[in-house]
């Protein structure tokens, strides 16, 4: 009630000073040109305005801000044994099981020896019969085995080498014995069949020719 009336009496005296300023305005603008009138308005809206101004920032009310002071909740416990309750220690988080490692099965090892090449079976090179073979040439000299179609000095060293030095010999072969030889001929397989040897063979060891035996006959063919 006593801030009031003291705010009251501030305002009051701030008022009549505005009215003694807003007065003064007024004798001065009627010493000029200005009318009764018209100086008298200004006076009152500058009376006005200075009041308002000289009460907003002299008589304004403080802001009193009260805030409570922070205090903590108090244990009851506490206060009536006398003594500070310890706070519980926090308790840790469980931790999220994690997940058990899938086990990833490993692709076997391969063998060694099932990623290499397939040697060749000695069956495939054993295929049919080996034919009757010689050490040495009858009589002491060979046929000119070159007379056959499809054998040349190469190949007639490779006969050699397995025994084979006469025409008789090469017409004598079974079909067993063709698939023999045929495979056993190293870079030449399958020449036996496919040049039909043993008909030639025969043909020579009875003392005829072919048109192939004419040309080496005369010579210029190897």
């Amino acid at each position: 009630m006593a801030e009031t009336s003291k705010d009251m009496g501030c305002a009051l005296k701030l008022w009549i000073a505005a009215a003694v300023v807003g007065f003064v305005v007024m004798v001065f603008l009627l010493l000029g040109d200005l009318s009764w009138l018209a100086a008298m308005f200004v006076g009152l809206v500058a009376a006005i305005l200075v009041g308002m101004f000289l009460t907003w920032l002299i008589c304004r009310p403080a802001e009193r801000v009260r805030t409570a002071p922070a205090t903590e909740p108090v244990d009851p416990v506490a206060l009536v044994s006398g003594t500070a309750v310890p706070e519980p220690a926090p308790q840790p988080k469980a931790r999220a099981a994690e997940p058990a490692p899938v086990a990833t099965a490993e692709p076997a090892p391969v063998p060694v020896a099932a990623m290499e090449p397939a040697a060749e079976t000695p069956g495939a090179a054993g295929e049919g019969i080996r034919p009757a073979a010689l050490t040495a040439p009858r009589g002491g000299g060979a046929d000119d085995l070159k007379m056959i179609k499809g054998v040349g000095p190469k190949l007639e060293q490779l006969l050699h080498e397995l025994g084979f030095y006469h025409f008789d010999q090469v017409a004598g072969w079974s079909k067993d014995e063709v698939a023999w030889v045929d495979q056993n001929l190293k870079g030449f397989k399958g020449r036996v069949t496919r040049d039909d040897w043993v008909a030639q063979a025969k043909l020579l060891a009875e003392g005829g020719e072919t048109a192939f035996s004419k040309k080496v006959g005369k010579g210029g063919v190897y």
